[in-house]
């Protein structure tokens, strides 16, 4: 216990879904002397596979801090075993419009979003602290795996990766702003799993040993297209597979039935197997080439949230990472033109995507990021 904290107890705001790691996170801070209050967020209707973990929202294999109503019983059940209080917060219809609602129409655009990185800048951590400020507490925490410090030289917020290499969620919290961070505790973020997992079983905690999921929370059984063709049926006409000429090589079921880099599925007899280079949502088309197509070093990436730095006047180094299960790479960041930063990475990387983050890092420290817009060649201006 902090000699703070014991001397008096200040309160903070746990996001709780029901799994292993925003419990356990609850369970730590009650240890250390907070006085912990527990929040369910309710942000869609409850569906097959409630009963696997759901925790901070990205990562690998972490599941989802999100859920319905089996995910708030089991919240609830955790917060009573720890006696503490706990509320459910019915965000769905904040949800639907701003998480959804871009997913689909993103897909639409022939793009592949990150629902969890729009989630927790516009949908989780604002309620939680709002929730806070009517409580009184001075803080908010959850389950995720990354870490916050104050950087007094630069007088800014730092958001740091996690401990855990294979747990690390910083990836998709790189959009929050400062006045978030600054409020945010998280207590996993210097452990490992296992760690975790040992504490659950030290605190007694029913949800010890609950399975995880890797699935996005509001898409049954993982089911992009069944999902999409509910919402965005236009999308599933037929249409040509054209090469990087475009010249007309094939035929499509549907451009969302494809993502950039796959192979399967293409049904194109060809000398030398075939992969998607690209998707052309105005003109129902997909690009394919052979695999070294793939291979990029230039693009640009807008909205960009800058963290660790207040921005960039000019060239500056970091290691960028295009997906949560990318390791990063070496580049140099550029300004670009409304905001916008160019991407030049040191060796070409396969597959960059637009719509997914980028994120950029100096060591452990998240630099900033935004959403890849575009993927430039090499002599394409910008």
């Amino acid at each position: 216990m902090t000699e703070k904290a014991a001397s008096r107890p200040e309160a903070v705001v746990v996001a709780m879904s029901g799994g292993v790691d925003s419990s356990v996170a609850a369970a730590v801070l009650r240890e250390q002397g907070w006085k912990v209050s527990g929040v369910t967020l309710d942000l869609f209707s409850g569906r097959e596979g409630e009963g696997k973990e759901e925790e901070g929202c990205g990562g690998k294999a972490d599941g989802r801090s999100c859920g319905g109503g089996a995910a708030a019983r089991e919240a609830a059940r955790v917060a009573a075993d720890l006696g503490i209080p706990h509320a459910v917060v019915n965000l769905r219809r904040r949800f639907d419009r701003t998480v959804v609602a871009d997913f689909v129409a993103e897909y639409a655009r022939g793009r592949t979003p990150n629902p969890c990185v729009r989630c927790n800048r516009f949908v989780k951590f604002g309620p939680l602290l709002g929730r806070a400020k009517r409580l009184g507490a001075a803080k908010i925490a959850t389950g995720h795996y990354a870490r916050v410090d104050f950087d007094g030289k630069s007088g800014r917020w730092r958001l740091l990766k996690g401990v855990d290499t294979g747990k690390d969620q910083s990836y998709f919290l790189y959009a929050l702003p400062q006045e978030a961070l600054a409020r945010t505790i998280f207590p996993l973020g210097g452990m490992k799993k296992t760690e975790v997992r040992d504490l659950a079983a030290r605190f007694r905690l029913h949800v010890a040993r609950k399975s995880e999921s890797q699935e996005i929370c509001f898409i049954p059984g993982d089911d992009y297209a069944a999902f999409l063709r509910g919402r965005i049926p236009g999308a599933f006409r037929p249409g040509h597979i054209v090469d990087g000429k475009g010249k007309i090589i094939g035929c499509h079921q549907g451009f969302l039935n494809y993502t950039i880099g796959q192979r399967k599925g293409m049904g194109i007899a060809a000398p030398r197997p075939l992969y998607v280079l690209a998707l052309d949502a105005a003109a129902n088309t997909i690009v394919a080439g052979p695999d070294e197509a793939l291979l990029k070093s230039r693009f640009a990436v807008a909205g960009v949230n800058w963290v660790a730095i207040a921005g960039i006047d000019g060239p500056r180094a970091a290691d960028v990472k295009i997906r949560s299960r990318h390791e990063g790479e070496p580049a140099t960041l550029f300004p670009g033109p409304r905001k916008s930063v160019i991407v030049e990475f040191a060796r070409p990387q396969r597959a960059i995507t637009p719509g997914q983050a980028a994120v950029f890092y100096e060591g452990d420290a998240v630099l900033g990021g935004g959403t890849i817009s575009r993927v430039l060649n090499n002599s394409e201006p910008v």
